[in-house]
């Protein structure tokens, strides 16, 4: 599979822990490289980030008007027909840029699979089913998608995978219930879900960078 051209920014050299950040629909990898000196706590070691662009296709949902996006949306609603086969080609491209990071000796175990919205929805789909443990998954404003086939083919390795999760108390896009609703269905697999809530709409606050900077302090160990 060809790799998904990225943004990479690296806060230190040699780097031997990497963050794999997944943008929102329509956006592209450029949309939270700003984020980097807003959550690097100097004391971590030195860090890979990596933003990838989606591939650009048709969004129903925006008329089919063609832009970056990781699957097609047919509807905002949690009842709308998802795009199972647009999911999984995401899920496997993700996958390509985990094993480029083994390549450049980075293992599994110390990277971060992070996302916003539909992002999110990757980072938790991908992170969640991927072979070898990873170090943690952030997801951002999102949602847990084609989560009817995750309890068989989810990964042993990644059971106790810890998972950030940041939602706005007043989202227009993903509703906080949607986020609920995800966390509730992953609390009864046996993950753990640290839950953060913020009076924010379909966004990240400031309030948001702190406890994710705090969360990923552990994690970096």
């Amino acid at each position: 599979m060809n790799l998904l051209p990225s943004v990479e920014r690296e806060t230190g050299p040699d780097p031997r822990h990497s963050v794999i950040w997944l943008h929102g629909l329509g956006a592209d990898g450029n949309d939270f490289v700003p984020i980097v000196p807003e959550l690097v706590d100097p004391a971590w070691p030195a860090l890979r980030f990596v933003f990838p662009h989606a591939p650009v296709q048709p969004v129903s949902i925006n008329g089919g008007m063609p832009m970056r996006a990781w699957y097609d949306i047919f509807g905002f609603d949690a009842r709308a027909p998802q795009d199972e086969a647009g999911i999984r080609r995401a899920i496997d491209a993700v996958a390509a840029l985990i094993a480029r990071e083994h390549e450049r000796g980075v293992p599994s175990e110390r990277i971060v699979l992070a996302g916003f919205s539909q992002g999110g929805a990757i980072a938790l789909a991908a992170g969640l089913r991927h072979a070898q443990p990873l170090a943690g998954i952030v997801a951002l404003s999102t949602y847990l998608p084609i989560s009817a086939t995750l309890a068989p083919e989810r990964s042993a390795a990644n059971a106790r995978v810890p998972i950030f999760w940041g939602h706005g108390s007043a989202d227009p896009v993903v509703a906080l219930q949607r986020g609920l609703d995800s966390r509730l269905l992953l609390e009864g697999l046996g993950y753990t879900v640290h839950w953060h809530t913020y009076p924010m709409p379909h966004s990240v606050c400031a309030e948001e960078i702190a406890d994710l900077r705090r969360w990923l302090s552990d994690r970096f160990q």
